[in-house]
């Protein structure tokens, strides 16, 4: 019987140490490199942990450099959160059953358990000191970094300007006259990421009359007028753009795939989510809640004047526009929201079948997007390059990562297998 109620208690502890096993995703780093001769760069990380149950969450502090903790933020109410610094023992204590011995650890108490299927944003603020990632040569200032997180950025010291960097980055000047380049890695892997800068004497900034403060609403430089050079455009962050969206495409008679689509509101003052429906197709079935907490939201669909009614303003109005709004407390200071907004699509037009081909052919306009074909189809042709593997019920799954400002053609073939 002892050994009974031992083994018993013993499975227990196994499968709470799995139960709680960290995840996470949307991560994204902000790199601010300090004066040249700190050796310094102060890290803002954000990321989102996703093990449903948690109330912890732990940060690998990388070993090999000084590091200071300023400050952890919960992303959806703004506040700070209870930290501490720990070693693998306690780590382990706490949940992360897999942290090494000799290793150091941020452990942050989550502002509330992470739901079913939804997540807890966290904002981490640190600064590290590392002469092996940071230094000078030759007059220049380097930062050579092996970069694992998939979203990054490097804001370079006030006066200098970039001269070098061995990855396509997207440029553009923070408000107080700094360069800032963007990374986004598709690969599989961490890069060594490196950048070198020198001294610049003229680093003025001059914003643009149409500056917009939200990189995620930033217009689609699609469809403007190319006889001409865009003036006022305003560069926008692109790897900082925080959607997701996942196509799982039903057997090809019925032209219709289930999506989900994740999206950052903080808008002050914002209280809905307005999806306007492509002509030429239909949407059922809308859904939506809340990923920070896994509050369902209120969700209607609206027609024509319909629209106008509610006070949403939609540009060429007509008796056949459609729109899905999803409703939610407007956004107060400092807070945000996270939706996770599902629905069925039909669209004849751009997912069909010819001569026993499955066709998909559609434009994305965000930066990360996810095409599941159905059972039984394997993939012969794919027009733009994306990452392909398989999801765990062997359907073929193509991941599409567009760290540019514009819309990518996606054309998808696929046969039968």
């Amino acid at each position: 019987m002892k050994y009974l109620i031992f083994l018993l208690c013993f499975t227990c502890i196994q499968l709470t140490a799995q139960e709680f096993r960290q995840t996470q995703t949307d991560s994204y780093t902000r790199y601010e490199m300090l004066s040249p001769e700190s050796q310094s760069f102060r890290i803002m990380y954000d990321v989102s942990a996703t093990a449903a149950g948690s109330t912890k969450y732990f940060n690998t502090l990388r070993a090999g450099s000084d590091h200071i903790v300023d400050a952890v933020w919960d992303l959806m109410t703004g506040k700070e959160l209870i930290w501490k610094i720990v070693d693998g023992k306690e780590a382990r204590e706490n949940g992360l059953s897999y942290a090494a011995e000799n290793g150091e650890y941020l452990m942050v108490d989550l502002a509330r358990a992470v739901p079913n299927g939804g997540q807890a944003r966290l904002r981490i603020d640190k600064t590290y000191k590392d002469p092996a990632s940071y230094y000078q040569e030759d007059g220049d200032i380097v930062f050579d970094r092996s970069l694992g997180i998939k979203r990054n950025s490097l804001v370079l010291p006030p006066g200098y300007e970039l001269v070098n960097a061995n990855y396509p980055v997207q440029v553009m000047q923070e408000t107080d006259g700094r360069i800032k380049v963007s990374f986004m890695n598709d690969g599989p892997q961490g890069v060594p990421f490196k950048v070198s800068a020198r001294p610049a004497a003229n680093m003025k900034y001059a914003p643009s009359p149409d500056k917009n403060p939200w990189p995620e609403h930033q217009p689609s430089p699609s469809g403007r007028d190319q006889s001409k050079a865009r003036v006022n455009y305003t560069v926008s962050e692109r790897t900082f753009q925080n959607r997701d969206i996942v196509y799982f495409l039903q057997q090809p008679e019925t032209h219709s795939f289930f999506l989900y689509h994740d999206y950052t509101e903080e808008r002050v003052g914002m209280d809905k989510y307005v999806n306007i429906v492509r002509a030429g197709s239909k949407a059922s079935g809308p859904s939506a809640f809340l990923l920070d907490t896994g509050e369902k939201l209120k969700v209607e669909t609206l027609k024509g004047q319909a629209i106008a009614d509610k006070g949403i303003e939609v540009n060429g109005l007509t008796d056949d526009t459609e729109a899905v709004v999803i409703w939610y407390d407007a956004i107060k200071e400092g807070e945000s929201k996270r939706l996770r907004i599902s629905e069925t699509y039909t669209d004849p037009n751009r997912y069909l079948l010819v001569d026993d081909q499955l066709i998909w052919d559609r434009s994305f306009g965000r930066n990360r997007n996810t095409v599941i074909l159905p059972e039984g189809w394997m993939l012969v042709a794919s027009s733009i390059p994306g990452k392909i593997d398989l999801t765990e019920d062997g359907k073929v799954r193509i991941r599409f990562i567009n760290g540019r400002p514009d819309n990518i053609d996606v054309f998808i073939k696929a046969i039968r297998r």
